[in-house]
C-alpha cells in the first residue's frame, strides 16, 4: 500500500466514522433521549444540553428562511466537501488525511440534517454567567477540529514553513 492509498483510507475512515458518531448521536437525542421534551439539562454549572434548530451556518449565520435559502446552504455544502473530497485525494500526510476526513464527516452530517430537517440539530450549549456559547454539535466538533489540525500541521510541517 503506497502511502498516499494510506492517507487516503485514514481521510474515507475519519469521514466515514466521523458522520456515524453524528448521525447516530442526533438520532438518538431526538428519538430515545427525546431532549425538546427534557431541555435544557444541566450537566455542568457551565453546560447544558438542549435542542436548537440552527437553519444558518456557524452562529446561525446566513439564515435559510426558505427552500430555496436551504436549497443553496445544501449546494454551498456539496461544493464545499468536493473540494475537500479533491483536496484529501491529493494529500500527502496522514493528519492532513485524518483532519480533513473529519471536517468532511461533519459537513456531511450537518448537510443530512438540512435534507431530513430543514436545520442542523445542535445540541451542546456552554454559558458562564451572562455569557453564552453558541450551540453545537458532534459535527461541529469534527469540523473544528479537523480545522485545528490542519492548522497544527502548516505550522509544524517543514514544507509548510516560509523558505528563507
Amino acid at each position: 500500500m503506497t502511502s498516499q492509498t494510506a492517507v487516503r483510507l485514514i481521510g474515507g475512515a475519519s469521514a466515514f466514522l466521523m458522520l456515524l458518531v453524528d448521525q447516530a448521536h442526533k438520532l438518538w437525542m431526538l428519538n430515545v433521549y427525546d431532549i425538546v421534551s427534557r431541555q435544557p439539562v444541566q450537566v455542568l454549572p457551565f453546560f447544558d444540553l438542549v435542542m436548537a434548530w440552527n437553519k444558518g451556518v456557524s452562529y446561525s449565520l446566513f439564515e435559510a428562511d426558505s427552500d430555496l435559502e436551504r436549497y443553496l446552504l445544501l449546494a454551498v455544502t456539496a461544493a464545499a466537501t468536493l473540494f475537500l473530497a479533491v483536496w484529501l485525494w491529493q494529500a500527502r500526510t496522514r493528519l492532513s488525511g485524518l483532519a480533513l476526513g473529519l471536517i468532511i464527516g461533519g459537513a456531511i452530517g450537518n448537510g443530512i440534517d438540512r435534507i431530513a430537517y430543514g436545520a442542523v440539530a445542535d445540541f451542546f450549549h456552554f454559558h458562564v454567567g451572562t455569557f453564552s456559547w453558541y450551540v453545537f454539535n458532534l459535527a461541529d466538533i469534527g469540523i473544528v477540529a479537523g480545522v485545528g489540525l490542519l492548522l497544527y500541521e502548516s505550522f509544524t510541517t517543514p514544507e509548510a514553513q516560509p523558505k528563507g
